[in-house]
């Protein structure tokens, strides 16, 4: 579970982080994006290719990251489910989702 969340800055595990990620199970990797606040198939390439039922995407403290639709189109036609919502309630999402036993995964913009 992700202990907390607040601008630039989250928990997992015990551990605190400062820049943006991915989780999925209990592996944590570097997210790094191809337009910044843009989120193209390439920059969740690998996510997909580990096929989670759900991924949820926290697009910044004021939703500033955007999802274009031909990503959420791609996410969407390999058979997973999208969630795209602020970082604050994404995290809730996702803790509630992994609390619940769903296979979930978390792309995490800190900032913005």
């Amino acid at each position: 579970m992700i202990e907390r969340y607040s601008f630039g800055r989250f928990s997992y595990c015990g551990k605190d982080y400062t820049s943006d990620v991915i989780i999925h199970g209990e592996g944590v990797t570097s997210w790094w994006r191809v337009a910044g606040h843009s989120v193209a198939r390439e920059d969740i390439e690998t996510l997909i290719a580990e096929n989670p039922a759900i991924i949820v995407i926290g697009t910044g403290a004021n939703g500033l990251m955007r999802v274009p639709q031909e990503t959420r189109q791609s996410i969407e036609d390999s058979g997973i489910q999208l969630i795209v919502e602020d970082t604050a309630k994404a995290v809730k999402t996702f803790n509630r989702l992994k609390g619940e036993g769903a296979d979930v995964a978390i792309a995490m913009h800190l900032t913005c």
